[in-house]
């Protein structure tokens, strides 16, 4: 490699060759710790923008097939043995291996591990280029791995890859959070790791589960509130991480990969982000949220990327037109951010996405462009495939960023002989968004189809607001300003001081103005604004109103959706309750009640809101 250098500087001093753009070795040690987000970007604690250039360092996942000997290279993936430890520890040191992801721009790694590895009490095998590592467990090789990420200021993402520790994706055991082990022991897993690194501000996320797809027999879903309902999974151990292991870590929720049976004529396809446009997660923390999506060039939204069994007659993304490319990844994921003040609006980090250096076929290798191109044109987070693999001879998987062969000599991405070099200098060179965020405006979606939905930690410290109904409570400093007609739903948005008290108001003590004639009125004491409601089967049952530290508006309107819409101009925060009709405050104003009817087939759902200034 050095010889290979100076002659390269010798033919461009001679005027013989012109240098590729240069890429610069990253400082990541120039943030500062804890992450969150503001509208579509992460920030850092000084409220800066930090976007995510990573690369995938796998291994402590596992690599085995799942077929042959454990214990025999061949038995895993492109003969890639890792231990249950970050790949290439056997050929590099630690520190060598986080020099070259330094010199490739990168600023944080995404460090998948299975959860077999966590519990795995064996030492792995001697590494020879890491004999520091002799005795470890497996996790103890990662708390190394972590600790010396961090030092040298890399944002480290943790990743629950896979269960047992086996080469993902397939037909593998390894499909969701709970195909091989209960969802109890998941969430006790994320737990454990969440408040094993809590001290260690550069931890700074958790990725929850890695391509959530059918297995055998069923699939996962958004929004069925049953034991493969990924949203809510998702959803209940990023609030169980937050409010009992570690508040400071991003929580990271991948779209679904994968539903229904690659069979022409039958439905499949790759639904990723988009069920979260109409069912998006709150959690109990705003601002920790980060959306994630995986794209490959041989798989596409309908095809799972198999040959022969498996394989159908749907395009695959290295197939469709740059257009046609662009409006897919549109669709299926970069709305997240590209749509501000939404529901669903969030930093979205296609956390995989990547190519062979040794391809040569054309379609793949113009796929490839244009997805960096993409990636770089809007300014998204991005995690390549994988950072680290073997070589020999220069041959070999050729996926990875960086490459050893088994006398520790390295090729990599810009070593002047890949032809993803050119792009990927354009992807980590190209111009982002930097300096300062300001706040925006949260909208955030309230969901009460199957369960309490209480968003707020000081409601949650409460005693039970209102036995027997299932009860929404938006986040702390945040209002309602929403609810459907039908089906339970709510928004809320704001950025205030969380109430100085609370009221559970369930008649008409407070009405002070006939705003809904002939109807039930359910009205908020004075200086108070509606932070939650309850509902009975599909009735209104009570509104949770808090005090506001300053006085607030008595003047106001209703605002009637029995019928049809009545929202503000522009439907600020998106559509949260799809198939419904929705009634919202507009800006600058607060709900004050809500009113409804018992009359014979009204079901007492809410008809009308008091909107004050």
């Amino acid at each position: 490699m050095r010889i290979k250098s100076v002659l390269l500087a010798v033919l461009v001093t001679a005027g013989i060759v012109i240098p590729p753009p240069a890429v610069a070795t990253a400082d990541p040690s120039d943030w500062v710790a804890p992450l969150s987000t503001r509208g579509r970007y992460i920030v850092d604690a000084a409220g800066d923008r930090f976007k995510l250039k990573a690369a995938n360092w796998h291994g402590a996942s596992g690599t085995w097939t799942g077929s042959g000997d454990v214990n025999d290279p061949a038995a895993h993936h492109a003969g890639e043995i890792a231990y249950q430890t970050p790949l290439g520890l056997d050929r590099a040191s630690i520190d060598t291996i986080i020099d070259g992801l330094a010199e490739l721009g990168l600023n944080s790694v995404r460090l998948p591990f299975s959860n077999a590895m966590i519990h795995d009490t064996r030492p792995v095998p001697d590494l020879p280029a890491n004999p520091e590592l002799r005795g470890l467990t497996p996790l103890r090789v990662y708390d190394r791995v972590v600790a010396r990420l961090t030092a040298r200021g890399f944002a480290v993402i943790l990743n629950n890859h896979t269960t047992t520790s086996r080469w993902c994706c397939g037909l593998d055991g390894n499909e969701r959070w709970n195909t091989a082990q209960t969802e109890q022991q998941w969430q006790d897993d994320w737990l454990f790791m969440a408040r094993r690194y809590a001290a260690n501000k550069r931890v700074a996320g958790a990725d929850l589960y890695n391509e959530v797809r059918r297995n055998v027999f069923d699939d996962p879903n958004w929004g069925w509130g049953n034991g493969t309902d990924w949203q809510r999974a998702s959803q209940r151990v990023a609030d169980r991480i937050l409010t009992e292991a570690n508040p400071d870590l991003l929580l990271i929720v991948e779209g679904i990969n994968w539903t229904g049976l690659p069979v022409d004529g039958l439905p499949h396809g790759r639904p990723t982000l988009e069920p979260a446009r109409t069912l998006s997660h709150t959690l109990v923390d705003s601002g920790k949220l980060v959306y994630s999506a995986h794209f490959y060039g041989y798989t596409g939204p309908n095809h799972s990327g198999a040959t022969g069994t498996g394989e159908t007659h749907d395009p695959r993304y290295r197939e469709l037109s740059p257009q046609e490319l662009r409006d897919v990844l549109y669709r299926q994921a970069f709305f997240v951010s590209a749509e501000t003040g939404k529901h669903y609006t969030a930093p979205l980090w296609i956390s995989e996405f990547g190519e062979g250096r040794h391809t040569t076929d054309a379609a793949s290798r113009a796929w490839f462009e244009n997805f960096v191109g993409y990636l770089a044109e809007t300014d998204t987070d991005f995690a390549y495939w994988p950072a680290v693999g073997f070589h020999e001879g220069s041959t070999g998987n050729g996926w990875s960023l960086l490459s050893w062969d088994a006398s520790g000599r390295r090729v990599d991405v810009l070593d002047g002989t890949d032809w993803r070099g050119p792009a990927w200098r354009r992807l980590v060179n190209a111009p982002s968004r930097t300096g300062w965020i300001p706040e925006t405006e949260r909208w955030s979606m309230l969901n009460l189809d199957y369960a309490d939905f209480q968003a707020s930690r000081k409601v949650r410290a409460m005693t039970d607001w209102n036995p027997g109904a299932r009860k929404g409570a938006c986040p702390d400093g945040q209002r309602l300003t929403g609810l459907s007609h039908t089906g339970n739903r709510g928004l809320c948005t704001g950025r205030l001081a969380a109430p100085a008290g609370y009221a559970v108001v369930r008649g008409e003590t407070y009405v002070d103005t006939d705003w809904a004639s002939g109807y039930t009125k359910v009205q908020c004491p004075p200086d108070h604004a509606a932070v939650g409601y309850s509902v009975t089967g599909s009735a209104f049952s009570a509104l949770l109103c808090g005090r506001s530290t300053t006085p607030l508006g008595r003047t106001g309107r209703t605002v009637w959706f029995d019928r049809g819409d009545n929202r503000p101009s522009g439907s600020p925060g998106g559509d949260f309750a799809s198939g419904h009709y929705k009634g919202q405050c507009a800006p600058g104003e607060y709900v004050a009640g809500v009113a409804y009817t018992g009359r014979l087939g009204s079901n007492r759902t809410p008809d009308a809101l008091l909107c004050r200034a």
